[in-house]
């Protein structure tokens, strides 16, 4: 970890975080005494462990320094040993004045004894332990004892002992100035590869000169060395090629040959490293072929989507489209992941990939892919892989259209199976289909009839009914139509038919019940014991009697049966488009056929009609129902122009026009990155590499300082979901300006974890010392580090850092108080409280955009609602609508010729996605009268999440954007008020004058 100090270097570097629970109480230093002089070994610990919490919580206990020194470190035991490493790093060994104290004199003289202690672990863990000195003062007795441990037959040890002189040698390289002859002496001899990765790790800090001329005597061997050593010659030649390319020629084989590497972590880090340093097409080819076999073979899906990141990124650079679009059957063995995020995101990428080089091969293999569901263990995710296949086909016919014929058998199987979302997704395709590709509507007509009997779904089989209307044109496809109809519909009438069957099942029962009375007593039932010892009696008879009667009823006959009338009336219009398309457009039909065709429709519109009203369904027809139904027969009764245009043309034409809405939609919200076009101008200049000094060859940054700063929070990565334009917008003021202590902290939002840069200033003449800056959070917030006390000189200033972890989307507040001592005063603390840091919600929620069918599930799905009243000083709805979209980082999903003219009301769909995969749902209905242009827009936001604490945070966001707003049209108002008023006073002065 890194020193991390402040402009006055108050802060110490902090190794050890340890728990401590609040609820336990504190002992007290004559206790804690008592305990370390005269307790025996698990007492003494005990009370060490104590010590150590106390000091960590910032208890100062200078009177406990010699005892421990007394009564502890001449003890052997191991586990009072490791303690004592903990006890001396986190004690102030300095007095205030600075110097050292003079009691740390035998704490050294007591680990120059442990460095050359027999046991291994005590010399190793002492070495860690000295890592973390910052005290030359202490170090430099150490340091013969430091060198003897590099000779020790314990491989464990002289590891150790490597960090340890690393270590030393870049805080005070003083101490030690060979440290690094040393060091590549001892990595020309040593064997064990952890030591020689720590030897070598310190060469390419300290000394790369050295740690070259050591790897160009070994490149032969490389491939031999363990992974730990390999991941630091990767790293080592990223630098040298980053900073001296004419190198890459030199190195750039051994990058080869890291790739083959029997470690994964090696490969990726080779693979990164690769395409970093070259962009020719066998170096991206070779990098994406290792990320692929990565993918394949790790388990952990973790490691599965950070390298699938990285493959899809190989993409964004122009000049390796090619090279990618070559391996799209590679990438595609990634979907033998059973994890569905991964594969949904390899089918996002083999669709961006696709070309018509590539695309029969992926259609073949993603056809076997759909079979493969078919034959495997149902379970939740089985269903939503299915639909993912099914679009990733639909987007393949709609970019490739000459593959659909080899597509459309294979999707209409998904038409008889249980699970209605996948069975959906294949319709959408059809529809969109048979409406482009107007050569396609007899197969997809031919397979529709083929599956229609086994539909089971009511809204499959509805729209299937509605696409086998809209598109029936020719005779011959209107009465197989009709036919399947019939056929799925059964006896008709439905209401005689219904009834016959009951009376005659009825009957049939009373006699099965006399004739089978003798016969259940001979032997036609079997015997039973039951788990209890006593006999039961059960006929196979009776068994199979109910089971038969359900399975008979076919799927239609059995939705009106239910009291499902919205099928029957969209079967009924459908049948009414049908004919009315038959009549008008077909003039070599005969009269009498288009008679009977239109007899046969109507008489199955008035048997729904007449079954619904019956009594005998399970749910009576609801009126609309009845409505729709009577006008379909009265279309097919009557012969209407205005009537006849609108089922044969203007259906047609709406379908083409909200076809080309969805696509003009998705182009426009589409999550893939348009690669910007590479222009050059004619006066360009030419780049020549023999010609460019070494500092310009250093293009772009090093790439492992870059992605550790933003680890650490200190560099935080830039893109396009940063809604931060500065960091003086996220800086809040915490005490006032008269306060002793002035504080501002900085808020850095780093995905799951929040850094407070907090800047305390000391407005006073005195020193503050143990100046604490102590907080605590309210809301799904913790605290992983609580900051250590620090010193304020007269006029000084000093930045601590808090790290806090979030573990969900809420509207969170942090609030706390700053502590500290005046130097040479005895009264008690002093406390200054802080304002409230409220961490907004908007830092973790992102727009996001989804299907009309994926919205309306998750609207049935969540149970969470908050209803939030439009309260505003705008005065326009498009207005509000565009405002209401910046405040909550939510994205329209209504399209936007939807929400054009004015007609005083608006009602559109919002949608949004937290970091933490939580789904916010939004429904605004807004209204203005239209012959009252000044009034505000008025109505409801209605939200819905899957938790309770995203709807209410959502809302509360909205409510306080909202007074912002009416605060500022209050202040617009009143100095519009005030520039009307100012005219008006001037003209009455002078008319005073004159």
């Amino acid at each position: 970890m890194k020193e991390r100090a402040g402009p006055s270097g108050g802060e110490p570097p902090c190794y050890t975080l340890i728990n401590f629970p609040s609820d336990v109480e504190q002992p007290s230093e004559m206790q804690l005494r008592n305990d370390l002089e005269k307790g025996d070994i698990k007492v003494k610990t005990e009370a060490l462990k104590k010590v150590i919490f106390l000091i960590l919580n910032g208890e100062k206990l200078p009177g406990l320094l010699m005892t421990v020194i007394r009564f502890l470190l001449p003890l052997q035991d191991h586990t009072i040993k490791k303690l004592l490493l903990i006890f001396w790093e986190i004690v102030p060994k300095t007095s205030p004045d600075g110097k050292l104290l003079h009691e740390m004199i035998l704490v050294c003289d007591a680990y120059r004894k442990d460095l050359q202690h027999p046991n291994e672990f005590i010399r190793g863990s002492t070495l860690r332990f000295l890592c973390k000195l910052r005290e030359p003062e202490l170090l430099e007795p150490l340091m013969p004892a430091i060198r003897a441990c590099l000779e020790h037959r314990h491989a464990y040890v002289r590891r150790n002992a490597i960090l340890a002189i690393f270590t030393i040698y870049k805080n005070f390289d003083f101490l030690i100035p060979d440290a690094p002859e040393v060091v590549a002496t001892v990595l020309e001899v040593e064997q064990d590869m952890a030591t020689r990765r720590n030897s070598f790790l310190m060469l390419l800090q300290v000394d790369q000169k050295r740690a070259l001329d050591y790897l160009s005597s070994c490149l032969d061997q490389i491939g031999n060395f363990g992974d730990i050593l390999q991941l630091v010659i990767v790293e080592l030649i990223y630098k040298v090629c980053h900073n001296s390319p004419s190198e890459r020629t030199r190195f750039i084989r051994c990058i080869y040959n890291l790739l083959n590497s029997n470690s994964s972590a090696v490969r990726y880090e080779a693979a990164g490293t690769l395409v970093t340093l070259s962009t020719a097409p066998s170096a991206v080819k070779a990098a994406a072929t290792c990320y692929i076999e990565i993918i394949v073979k790790e388990s952990d899906n973790n490691v599965k989507l950070i390298v699938l990141e990285r493959l899809a990124g190989l993409k964004e650079a122009s000049t390796n489209d090619r090279v990618l679009e070559d391996l799209v059957m590679d990438i595609l063995r990634i979907l033998a992941a059973p994890d569905l995020e991964v594969r949904r995101k390899t089918l996002n990428l083999v669709l961006e990939l696709l070309t018509s080089r590539t695309v029969t091969e992926a259609v073949i293999y993603l056809r076997k892919e759909v079979g493969r569901t078919h034959n495997s263990v149902e379970h939740d995710d089985t269903g939503k892989y299915r639909q993912l296949l099914v679009r990733t086909l639909h987007q393949c016919c709609v970019k490739f259209p000459d593959v659909a014929p080899s597509i459309i058998p294979v999707l209409t199987e998904f038409l008889s199976d249980t699970n209605e979302l996948a069975a959906s997704d294949v319709l959408l395709f059809m529809r969109e289909a048979i409406q482009r590709f107007p050569h396609l509507t007899t197969i997809i007509i031919e397979k529709l009839l083929e599956v229609f009997p086994q539909m089971k779904s009511s809204k499959v089989l509805r729209s299937a009914i509605w696409i086998l209307c809209e598109f029936s044109s020719s005779k011959e496809d209107i009465e197989s139509v009709l036919t399947q109809i019939k056929a799925c519909l059964d006896e008709l009438p439905l209401t005689d038919s219904e009834l016959r069957k009951a009376a005659g099942n009825e009957s049939e029962e009373s006699k099965d019940k006399t004739d089978n009375k003798p016969q259940e007593k001979s032997g036609a039932s079997a015997r039973l014991v039951t788990s209890d010892g006593t006999y039961a009696t059960q006929s196979a008879f009776s068994m199979t009697q109910t089971k038969k009667k359900e399975d008979d009823i076919p799927s239609l006959r059995r939705f009106l049966i239910e009291g499902d009338f919205f099928i029957g009336a969209a079967l009924s219009s459908s049948l009414a488009k049908m004919v009315r398309r038959l009549l008008v457009l077909n003039g070599s039909v005969p009269p009498a056929i288009k008679h009977k065709i239109t007899a046969e429709a109507m008489y199955i519109m008035a048997s729904v009609l007449r079954f619904g009203t019956s009594g005998i369904p399970t749910k009576a027809i609801t009126s609309d129902d009845i409505d729709r139904i009577q006008l379909c027969i009265r279309v097919l009764g009557e012969n209407n122009a205005r009537v006849n245009s609108i089922y044969t043309e203007d259906c047609r034409k709406a379908l083409a026009l909200m076809l080309a809405e969805q696509a003009e939609f998705e182009a426009t919200h589409s999550k893939t990155k348009k690669k910007k076009d590479v222009v050059v101008q004619p006066d360009d200049p030419i780049m020549f590499e023999q010609l460019i000094s070494k500092n310009d060859m250093i293009n772009g940054e090093d790439v492992f300082e870059t992605s550790l700063s933003q680890a650490v929070g200190l560099n935080p990565k830039k893109d396009d979901t940063d809604f931060s334009s500065s960091k003086l917008s996220k800086v809040t003021q915490l005490t006032g300006f008269s306060d002793p202590v002035y504080a501002e902290a900085y808020i850095n939002v780093n995905q799951f974890d929040i850094v407070l840069d907090v800047l305390l200033v000391n407005q006073t003449t005195d020193t503050l010392q143990n100046c604490t800056l102590e907080l605590a959070t309210r809301g799904e917030l913790k605290l992983v580090e609580r900051p250590q006390p620090i010193i304020l000189g007269p006029s000084d200033f000093s930045n601590i850092r808090a790290s806090i972890k979030v573990t969900s989307t809420e509207n969170a507040l942090i609030f706390g108080n700053i502590v500290y001592d005046v130097g040479g005063a005895t009264s008690d603390r002093n406390v200054i409280m802080m304002n409230e840091i409220r961490i907004d919600i908007m830092d973790y929620i992102l727009p996001a955009s989804c299907t009309d069918v994926e919205f309306r599930q998750m609207w049935a799905e969540f149970e969470w609602e908050n209803k939030v009243g439009v309260s505003t000083g705008i005065m326009d709805l498009h207005e509000y609508l565009q405002y209401l979209l910046k405040s909550t980082n939510m994205q329209c999903l209504t399209p936007e010729k939807a929400l054009m003219g004015n007609c005083g009301f608006m009602a559109a769909t919002l949608y949004a996605k937290s970091i933490f995969g939580e789904d916010a749902l939004a429904n605004l209905s807004i209204e203005k009268p239209v012959d009252t242009p000044n009034a505000p827009v008025s109505g409801h936001i209605r939200i819905r999440a899957k938790s309770q604490a995203m709807a209410l945070s959502l809302g509360d966001k909205i409510t306080l954007s909202q007074k912002k707003t009416i605060t500022q049209s209050a202040l617009a108002i009143s100095a519009a008020a005030r520039a009307a008023a100012a005219p008006a006073a001037s003209t009455s002065s002078t008319a005073g004058e004159d």
